[in-house]
């Protein structure tokens, strides 16, 4: 057997996320049934992060294993071909070791969330940006943030039916920058729990309005319950930006 590594990018729009489910169909199916078109073989495909529904990757990193002794070029080529109805594409592929596994082999995840700050309706980036409309303080976004570096129980920030065995996560960046309208979070971490990455946006957010202070969102850290935090920022706004080894 040959494991291949692949990085995808996808819209995750038309998805009901990374996992393959019943409800509809998931980046992880797509990815399959492009494999079995070219190869006939009933492959598994593992991510390196689930993905919710709506949620973009810009580089998610990905490992299958095949029988057949394919070029990393005929791979690639292959299966943009049977992916080419679905917003999904593979940008790269590479041949590795058995021991390598795209999740547990991971060190590190990165995401950038994105958000537009103007009046005007968008067009052009609709459901890929959450459109803020008034004045958002960056820096004081960026200051607050500081306070939720580091190894922390990150129970306010979790989804209420969070699967993850335990709460406490370590976060390595957190940072808030604006480009004009444009305005990124970018968070990195070993894993994240569900929602995590949505919550401390909205959470912010609160923030940048003026509605909280540094002290409120340690306050809300410190109280470890999902009611002490802000809203769940959209799925369109996120992006699994990179997944280091």
């Amino acid at each position: 057997m040959t494991r291949y590594k692949i990085i995808v990018e996808y819209d995750g729009a038309g998805f009901v996320g990374w996992q393959r489910q019943d409800n509809g169909l998931g980046v992880q199916q797509a990815l399959e049934i492009a494999i079995g078109a070219f190869t006939g073989e009933a492959a598994t495909v593992f991510g390196a992060g689930r993905t919710d529904s709506g949620v973009h990757a810009l580089a998610q990193v990905a490992h299958f294993d095949l029988s057949a002794d394919l070029s990393v070029y005929n791979v690639c080529e292959a299966m943009n071909y049977h992916l080419k109805e679905q917003a999904v594409a593979v940008l790269n592929a590479t041949i590795v070791d058995e021991e390598f596994h795209s999740r547990f082999s991971a060190t590190g995840r990165s995401y950038e969330y994105r958000i537009t700050n103007r009046r005007a309706p968008l067009v052009l980036q609709r459901g890929y940006s959450w459109q803020q409309r008034g004045d958002i303080d960056t820096d004081a976004m960026h200051e607050a943030a500081q306070v939720l570096i580091g190894k922390h129980d990150f129970t306010t920030f979790r989804a209420t039916n969070c699967q993850a065995e335990s709460p406490v996560k370590t976060l390595n960046r957190l940072d808030v920058e604006r480009h004009g309208e444009d305005i990124r979070v970018l968070v990195q971490a070993r894993s994240f729990l569900h929602h995590q990455v949505r919550n401390l946006v909205g959470t912010l957010m609160l923030v940048g309005r003026g509605k909280w202070t540094t002290e409120d969102l340690a306050a809300a850290l410190a109280a470890r319950h999902r009611t002490a935090g802000g809203e769940t920022a959209p799925a369109c706004g996120l992006y699994l930006s990179s997944v280091s080894y």
